[in-house]
């Protein structure tokens, strides 16, 4: 068994950078085909709105989501990643790191 006890920070911060970046690339797309769905509804008018049927600042909001969201999942990410990492190499000592087992 070997023993991690420090990490490197921008690393870890990259890696947080990318899952944040995947899950806020989920998060968008189904942000957006919500935004799809009562737009569709609107335009069939089964729900009224009180905006004109059709595409409207919705949909804008909701595509835009496909690039913001992502944007934001990897600011967050890498901050959060650097704050971890320091948090994980300051606390290590302490309850003795992490044990990975090879084969």
């Amino acid at each position: 068994m070997e023993k991690i006890r420090k990490i490197s920070v921008f690393s870890f911060a990259k890696f947080q950078a990318l899952m944040g970046l995947l899950i806020g690339f989920v998060f968008g797309i189904l942000y957006s085909f919500g935004g799809l769905i009562i737009d569709i509804l609107v335009s069939l008018e089964w729900i009224t709105s009180t905006e004109t049927p059709g595409l409207s600042y919705g949909t804008i909001l909701a595509f835009g989501a496909l690039i913001g969201m992502p944007i934001i999942g990897t600011a967050l990410g890498f901050v959060f990643g650097i704050i971890q990492a320091i948090l994980f190499n300051y606390t290590s000592n302490w309850f003795g790191g992490i044990s990975l087992k090879t084969e």
